[in-house]
Parts: structure tokens; sequence; C-alpha cells
């Protein structure tokens, strides 16, 4: 299923419902209490029902006769779901997911930097001189950062030119944006343009061991950056 994008109060159900399974709240293999959730969340049961409608499609609920709702295993959940991810990570950044993320990162970004230096067409190296363009600009804008970030590993995925891997980029951007999130609304972060300008600069000379090396250099510093942040969070 795709991204959620319901609003009101049925966005509202769905959220609520959603952040205390992930939260360990709503154990796993538990029966939902629909009636005194309706009343806790004073709610109609329609709403209810569309609710469990899109935590149903995305792993997350499921019913049963006799048995009533229930939440299913974690081996069932749709975690490569941009809104599962980002509702995992709305309990805050844990250290477990934020390392799965980079494990994930490293293993997928050094290989398309490397197709991209094969593939990439002018038009790919544009839409990665722009992106090193935002990220120039928002230095000192923690959210226009993000955005810049998202921007260039959007483009670097398209310009490896393999659908399947740029369709990771849901899962890619959905976690990115949270881990940058957090490492963009420190204090004191280093310039993250340099890094990210050996990586197109490899890719424009054509230079695949060179970009692939550029890249896994970058993602070394981001696992920098976001050891830093738990340091400082830690000696509060």
């Amino acid at each position: 299923m795709g991204q959620y994008t319901g609003r009101g109060v049925h966005g509202q159900t769905v959220e609520i419902i959603a952040g205390r399974i992930l939260a360990g709240e709503i154990a796993e293999g538990a029966t939902i209490n629909l009636a005194a959730l309706q009343e806790e969340l004073d709610i109609s049961l329609t709403v209810m029902r569309e609710a469990l409608k899109v935590l149903t499609a995305k792993g997350l609920v499921d019913a049963r006769p006799k048995r009533g709702t229930f939440v299913r295993p974690r081996a069932a959940w749709n975690l490569l779901d941009a809104d599962v991810i980002r509702w995992q990570f709305a309990g805050g950044a844990d250290a477990s997911l934020l390392d799965q993320l980079h494990e994930v990162r490293a293993i997928m970004e050094p290989a398309a930097a490397k197709l991209a230096a094969a593939r990439a067409t002018d038009t790919d190296l544009a839409a990665l001189d722009e992106a090193l363009a935002q990220m120039a600009a928002a230095h000192d804008d923690p959210a226009a950062a993000v955005a810049a970030d998202l921007n260039f590993h959007r483009a670097l995925l398209h310009a490896a030119h393999n659908e399947w891997l740029e369709r990771m980029k849901v899962v890619m951007e959905t976690g990115l944006a949270e881990r940058d999130k957090l490492v963009h609304g420190a204090q004191h972060h280093d310039d993250p343009v340099p890094s990210h300008q050996a990586v197109v600069a490899a890719i424009r000379a054509r230079d695949a061991a060179a970009a692939e090396r550029a890249m896994g250099d970058l993602l070394d510093k981001a696992a920098q950056d976001v050891d830093h942040v738990r340091k400082k969070k830690d000696n509060r």
C-alpha cells in the first residue's frame, strides 16, 4: 500500500493506533478492545473501521472470527512501507533503527554511485549539481538542508538507471529524512557539501571506482555525524 495521506479524525486515529503498536503499547498478538478504544478516542464506528483497513493493509493488524481484531507478529508488518518507517521513528530514533538504516545505505548507495558513473546523463548530472547548490544555500536552515539532502540522494538513485534500485527511494527517503532531522537539527554540524561534491565529481569523471569510494566515505562521515549527536545527547 502507498503512503497514507489521510487527514482529520480518520488520519489521527490511524496515527494513534499505529503509534501504540509500534511503541509496543499494544503488544504483538494482543487483541484490541475496539469498543474501549472507540470510546477513548471518541470516534464513530465508521472511522474506526476505515482506520483498521489502513493498518490491515500495512500488515499491522488482522481480524478473525471469535478472536476479534489483533496485532500481527512483527514479522508480518510491512517494514518497508514509508508510513511504517515513519511511525517507528516517531517514537524517537533509537540506535538500532539508525544503525540498520546505515547498513542498508552502505549496501545500496555506493553501488548506485558506481552505476551512475557509467550511466548518468547530462540531465542526471544537472540534478545532482542542483541538489549541491541547494545544500550549500541551506547550510543554516535545517529544514532546507534536509530537503536538499533528500534531493541529492533521490537524484543519485535515479542516475543509476536501475528501476528496482530507484524504487528503494521510498524506503531511503523516509528513513533518511528522519536521520537528517536529527543531524541537521543539531548545532555545529559539519558542512555536508564537500563529501557530496566528491561523489558528483567522480560520477562526472566516469570513474566508477572513485564514485563508489567517495560514496562510502560520505556514509562513513554520515555515521560519525549521528554518533556525534548521540554523544551530545548522552552527555546532557
